[in-house]
């Protein structure tokens, strides 16, 4: 694999995952933001000329040379040398760059309103990076490739191309689903399902240790995805990582529900995890517990912790929030087109449907991020016909899940209506939840890159709990946030002993520190996990015995 091919999994890696499951996008919406674009070039007509004007002299400078435009630092599809030293390639480049520039100065400077500047933009982008000189047979690496090949790259990208749009509806395959498999693979930590109920399995790890903490930890993860990605390979795998630590890891693999189970909604999921957390005391004899919750998961665990204070129940102890958004004011793409009808349209559609398919939401993903999670693959599987990466983060990631369409709803009113940001306006197992009134300490991570869970929107939901907080901002994007294992030279991490209210304030006067927050986290969680005692390495217990070993038989449903 080229140095290319083996950032164009790392980059997509960067751009998606952990699905938001809340937002959808409408075709109709995309054309009504395409017509309003259209529109304005009528409605403001010197405007328009000014800036036709603007482009033809730019053209010119670019056909005679004296062009100073230049892809950004960041803009890897332009990396090839032929793109600056040979002048027709350079001038393709240069007119390219000087269109797209022109046409977002274009709409930038109209007198739509700010939203309806932002999805011009978002239409903008779509066009223009489809149309992008990268994409076309002009490619210079696919030209290359061509003559290396005598001709077999172009036979091989059709042959992949027919496959996708048989396959893979039409989509450019991200990574080799046939490369790997989950329990053999992948999820390979020995461990057993010790509980399971009708929405839920609970594995138990086998401990490592001579010693361990008296408390347990329960890693509770998002419902939109499976569960391994906390197991994904033995350098990777957060689990591992807590038995060396000396933890008992406990961790819940999620039923993929049918429309069957279309009426489970987030009460359905937390009596579940009240299960789950009397199971995991009775098989350790320990009288509380810390939880660790990621993206959605961690809206639930938040949930959770809200109905437990309610109830007086005093079965946690400490929690960790993984880029987990509890105030759902979004200033991001994920929200563009969120109003009303849309998210109205949503909510109807996984009702009709009796689910929330997460494929549909990767591909409103993809086109969120579409030259790392589309265009990319479209050059490497069909221009320069390259297999797709093998990449166990994408494989995950394609091996989505689905929603219940109860679930679904609740979470998109959550977006729409904001409750956890007011005592006792959401209501969960019959009982008020009142965020501040959560006192035990948390934990908070955070990634600078993270689309998906915008980093300040995480701080600003940290900030409604009442506990004593650890916010911790990684270096990266969402889902390489969570999987950043202790030696990676390019890990990077933010703390910070006060919490201001501004998230920039916050950055401001924060401290980095170089390599992993695993190890940060680490030191935090064993303070908070009680004494050591001898490790009994039995898995279960007579209550509940061990099953299936891990991981189980609900992560091989489809």
């Amino acid at each position: 694999m080229t140095n290319k091919n083996k950032d164009l999994p790392l980059q997509a890696a960067e751009s998606t995952l952990g699905l938001n499951p809340v937002i959808g996008m409408r075709g109709k919406d995309l054309l009504s933001s395409a017509r309003m674009v259209l529109g304005q070039a009528i409605r403001q007509p010197i405007h328009s000329t000014k800036h036709v004007a603007h482009f033809a002299v730019e053209l010119k400078n670019v056909l005679l040379g004296s062009s100073e435009l230049s892809p950004e630092s960041d803009d890897r599809r332009f990396n090839d040398p032929a793109w600056s030293l040979n002048p027709l390639y350079k001038r393709y480049m240069q007119t390219y760059l000087a269109w797209r520039k022109e046409l977002h100065e274009w709409i930038d400077h109209s007198n739509l309103p700010e939203k309806d500047i932002s999805r011009g933009h978002f239409v903008i982008n779509l066009m223009t990076e489809a149309m992008a000189p990268t994409n076309s047979m002009a490619n210079p690496a696919a030209v290359k490739r061509f003559f290396e090949t005598g001709g077999k790259s172009l036979l091989d990208g059709l042959s992949h191309l027919a496959k996708d749009l048989v396959n893979n509806g039409g989509m450019p395959s991200q990574t080799d689903m046939t490369a790997f498999e989950v329990g053999k693979t992948l999820a390979t930590t020995e461990g057993a399902v010790v509980f399971r109920n009708e929405v839920l399995e609970l594995i138990q790890y086998k401990p490592t240790n001579e010693q361990v903490h008296e408390r347990p930890l329960l890693v509770v993860p998002p419902q939109i995805n499976k569960f391994y990605v906390f197991d994904l390979s033995p350098e990777k795998s957060l689990a591992r990582f807590c038995l060396r630590s000396g933890i008992q890891t406990f961790i819940v693999s999620w039923r993929n529900p049918t429309k069957a189970q279309r009426e489970w909604g987030l009460s359905t999921y937390i009596d579940a995890l009240k299960e789950a957390i009397d199971a995991i005391l009775q098989i350790t004899g320990a009288s509380d517990l810390n939880m660790l919750g990621a993206c959605s998961g961690g809206i639930t665990t938040a949930a959770l912790l809200g109905h437990l204070q309610a109830t007086g129940e005093k079965k946690v102890n400490a929690f960790t929030q993984l880029v987990s958004v509890l105030d759902f004011t979004l200033d991001s793409q994920v929200a563009l087109f969120a109003d009303e009808q849309t998210l109205e349209a949503a909510k109807r559609r996984s009702y009709q449907a009796g689910v929330l398919e997460g494929k549909d939401m990767a591909k409103v993903f993809a086109w969120m991020r579409p030259n790392d999670l589309i265009w990319n693959y479209w050059v490497n599987n069909y221009l320069l016909g390259n297999e797709p990466p093998v990449f166990d983060i994408l494989y995950w990631n394609n091996d989505t899940t689905r929603l219940p369409a109860a679930f679904h709803g609740e979470l998109v009113e959550m977006f729409k209506t904001n409750p956890l940001l007011r005592a006792n306006a959401l209501e969960v197992c019959g009982t008020p939840i009142d965020l501040k009134q959560v006192t035990c300490d948390f934990f908070c991570v955070a990634g600078t890159t993270d689309h998906i869970t915008p980093w300040e929107a995480c701080y600003r939901s940290a900030l409604l709990l009442g506990g004593k907080c650890e916010f911790v901002l990684s270096n990266s994007g969402h889902i390489q946030s969570i999987l950043n294992p202790p030696g990676n030279p390019k890990a990077r991490y933010m703390t910070n002993s006060e919490l201001p209210a501004d998230p920039q304030a916050w950055l401001a006067s924060c401290s980095k520190h170089a390599d992993s927050w695993w190890l940060h986290w680490q030191s935090w969680v064993q303070e908070r996990s009680g004494k050591l005692k001898k490790t009994n390495f039995n898995l279960g217990s007579k209550a509940f015995p061990p099953a299936e070993a891990s991981p189980g038989t609900y992560v091989h449903e489809r």
